[in-house]
């Protein structure tokens, strides 16, 4: 058996021909290819506004930029995630601050945001960046209502989820990053995500001053826009009215993600169908997996247990060229962030979670067969 890794692009001969037609064109950055992207993502996780960015790292600090994070400002997060979620607070100057997450679902447990809430005197906390954790989507609705009820804004972290979904009461399909209930959501182009263009991100968002001030601020805080410019002096002319950054994406990793956007679908509706076969296999054994509710659409960037002897079980995979990864390493428990005063034990569930947990593979391409052979794997081992 090849080598197996816990994910993996899938570049096709049509993503190969989009790239060379920019290539080939006049544009290799800051052309119309960039603009078709945009408006075929925004449209794909139906928000009104999408800003492509060169990693959703740097798209996660100019969330915190817009949403006004300075030195003095708390914000909230998970601390099961990578670490750029809590980062680009810091970037900002800003506090974070970490709700344990909720073993059900590995996502930042709501209930205990709301105890943090009740319990810090009004005004403490600015905003709240949750996580999509393995494509699992937050209750975005609920986290909606308890961040109007303390003044919060919300940065949904969705880098795991595009094409997931959360179904509200009316049995409206609500997908992540449609702006209705986040201010601002985040996501990732890297090569193991749904839609892979090397490195590259998206931020959606409904309102449109924050649209407008997000585009600024990826291009050095400049604007040609005539509405806010303060002179005119030609169609050259532009001006730069706060300071900002070169976050740009190019127009060859646009094409890149325009082309796998045209089967981002199919590809969630396969990550479901490993994830089916997963879970069954694993039904009756001494592996630990997520139950998915009915009313919600997993995206499955990752699949996730949890076992015993995670330790060994990472190792035995790897003789045998199955290479899982663990997904993530507690953000308090990094050494910055331990400096910063923040303690694992103040965190049992993601501690304890951390302990166990190892992410099997999953990408559209991985066949049955492999699939079969990580489950024999797996399941040799607990027995």
């Amino acid at each position: 058996m090849k080598a197996i890794p816990y994910g993996r692009q899938d570049i096709t001969v049509a993503d190969i021909e989009a790239v060379t037609r920019v290539l080939q064109s006049d544009y290799l950055t800051t052309g119309p290819t960039i603009k078709e992207f945009e408006d075929k993502f925004a449209q794909y996780v139906g928000a009104k506004h999408a800003v492509a960015i060169a990693n959703a790292t740097v798209g996660l600090h100019l969330c915190t930029m817009v949403m006004g994070v300075k030195p003095g400002s708390k914000v909230i997060t998970t601390p099961i995630t990578f670490a750029a979620s809590a980062n680009c607070v810091r970037y900002c100057g800003g506090e974070v601050d970490f709700a344990d997450i909720d073993p059900s679902n590995l996502l930042i447990d709501l209930d205990q945001v709301e105890k943090m809430l009740e319990a810090a005197p009004a005004g403490t906390y600015e905003g709240i960046i949750p996580v999509d954790f393995a494509g699992f989507p937050v209750d975005i609705m609920r986290l909606r209502d308890i961040a109007d009820h303390h003044g919060l804004w919300i940065i949904e972290d969705a880098c795991h989820a595009p094409g997931g979904y959360l179904i509200d009461g009316e049995g409206t399909k609500q997908l992540c990053g449609n702006g209705a209930f986040a201010d601002l959501s985040v996501f990732s182009f890297h090569p193991v995500k749904h839609i892979a263009c090397g490195e590259g991100g998206m931020i959606t968002t409904n309102d449109t001053a924050l649209y407008r001030r997000l585009m600024r601020l990826r291009t050095h805080g400049i604007t040609k826009e005539v509405d806010i410019l303060e002179e005119n002096h030609g169609g050259w002319y532009y001006e730069m009215h706060e300071l900002g950054y070169n976050y740009r994406i190019t127009d060859i990793q646009a094409a890149l993600g325009v082309s796998q956007l045209d089967r981002a679908r199919a590809g969630v509706v396969r990550r479901r169908a490993i994830a089916e076969r997963y879970d069954l296999a694993f039904a009756d054994t001494a592996v630990t997996t997520i139950n998915v509710p009915e009313k919600v659409g997993h995206a499955f960037h990752l699949y996730v247990i949890q076992v015993v002897d995670r330790k060994q079980l990472y190792d035995r995979l790897r003789e045998h060229k199955i290479y899982a990864q663990i997904h993530y390493i507690p953000v308090p428990s990094l050494p910055y962030y331990k400096r910063q005063g923040f303690k694992i034990e103040d965190y049992p569930n993601a501690s304890n979670y951390y302990e166990h947990c190892i992410s099997l593979p999953m990408y559209p391409s991985l066949t049955d067969e492999e699939q079969d052979f990580v489950i024999d794997q797996v399941k040799s081992f607990v027995g």
